[in-house]
């Protein structure tokens, strides 16, 4: 119980002042600032002062919130940061000695530059996108901020919209929103720091593209010159569409007689429309979707009319470039369930929302995970406006 009792006294005794001397430390000298984006760095020479402990800097924001910055005496810099405005601002050092005494203060005029905030909101743009929209914004200060979104409630009053609204320190923002209908939406945006600090409140009015799945029954087989040709037991082109899972019931082109370029197969949709996006459930090797021939790194192209010589010229349109991700991370060969699970949905691809109608749509395959180029597709469905 002694040695508690004096454990105890000891861990009080540590929050008090290192001694009780009275004495008033030196101020700062020679300070400088330089003015940044939502804040500023400010210099000064440390004074050659034994009880100096550290210096402070407190401010007022333009929220009206006191705020303070410390920094030890081993230092010469602070930043007083949560600024929102390019106003000057005033800032108060003060030296404190290793008994909390401060100096009178050393009084500092700064001049933010344009807060974070005011850039992201300035940067923000919106595309219509099937079933919804997209997002885009630049950060590049890369500041901790909020992108809220507003909704309408029941009330028509706005009020936040949690699973729409960004939290982010990247400096290339994009947000795809989807799940909405085809109608007329008024969102509201505005761009929130840590300090309380926000922005004005954009108002756009967004309106969701249609989409439909294609139907597979106007899907014909459509090969050109240069495609690499299925495999002679049984895979067949056609069969990536018939809505049939396993063995034989897929696409699966052979690497010899492909050859080691890039594999590609061609197809016809049956009908000339805008798309938004490609599924494909990749061919298993038992349990194994990360395996053999499913594509790793692959290109996605469309047409209304190609050349008929097979030429990946101007007649076709890049409509995007993917990379399928494990995400499990395991190596080559090894599935976790995760793994199996991701594989047996399948993946989405979504399509560049600027690219044109197309009626004709061409696999590209760069690479497999066994390392070729040869490439299986298990099932295939096209999204969009055929309309």
């Amino acid at each position: 119980m002694v040695c508690f009792a004096l454990s105890c006294s000891k861990e009080l005794e540590s929050h008090k002042p290192t001694d009780d001397d009275p004495t008033v430390p030196q101020q700062v000298t020679g300070v400088s600032v330089v003015n940044q984006n939502g804040k500023a760095t400010i210099t000064y020479v440390v004074p050659n002062d034994p009880h100096l402990l550290y210096v402070k800097a407190t401010y007022t924001l333009g929220t009206g919130v006191a705020a303070e910055t410390k920094a030890s005496y081993f230092n010469n810099t602070l930043v007083v940061e949560g600024f929102a405005d390019t106003l000057e601002h005033e800032v108060k050092l003060y030296s404190v000695s290793r008994s909390e005494i401060a100096s009178a203060p050393v009084i500092v005029k700064i001049k933010p530059l344009v807060s974070p905030i005011w850039l992201v909101y300035r940067s923000l743009q919106f595309v219509n996108a099937f079933g919804g929209y997209n997002l885009t914004a630049v950060n590049s200060m890369k500041a901790n901020i909020t992108i809220e979104v507003l909704k309408k409630n029941v009330f028509n009053e706005y009020e936040r919209d949690n699973d729409k609204s960004i939290y982010t320190n990247v400096d290339s923002i994009l947000s795809k929103i989807r799940g909405l209908d085809t109608l007329s939406y008024t969102f509201g945006f505005l761009v929130k720091d840590r300090w309380g600090n926000k922005t004005d409140t954009l108002y756009k009015v967004i309106k969701p593209l249609y989409e439909v799945e294609f139907s597979a029954a106007n899907f014909s087989t459509f090969t050109l010159p240069g495609d690499a040709p299925q495999v002679t037991n049984g895979a067949a082109l056609q069969y990536m569409w018939d809505g049939k899972l396993g063995w034989p019931y897929t696409s699966f082109t052979e690497q010899a007689a492909g050859g080691p370029n890039p594999h590609m197969v061609t197809f016809s949709t049956g009908v000339t429309g805008k798309i938004s996006r490609i599924y494909i459930r990749p061919f298993p090797e038992g349990v194994r979707f990360y395996y053999l021939s499913t594509m790793k790194r692959f290109e996605i192209y469309g047409s209304t009319a190609p050349n008929l010589n097979g030429a990946l010229d101007a007649t076709w349109r890049l409509l995007g470039s993917y990379t399928v991700v494990k995400p499990s991370g395991l190596p080559y060969g090894t599935d976790d369930a995760v793994d199996q699970a991701t594989g047996a949905a399948g993946f989405n691809w979504e399509v560049d929302l600027a690219a044109p109608k197309v009626k004709y749509i061409r696999i590209r395959c760069l690479e497999n995970f066994a390392g070729g180029t040869a490439q299986s597709i298990n099932e295939i469905k096209v999204y969009g406006d055929p309309r």
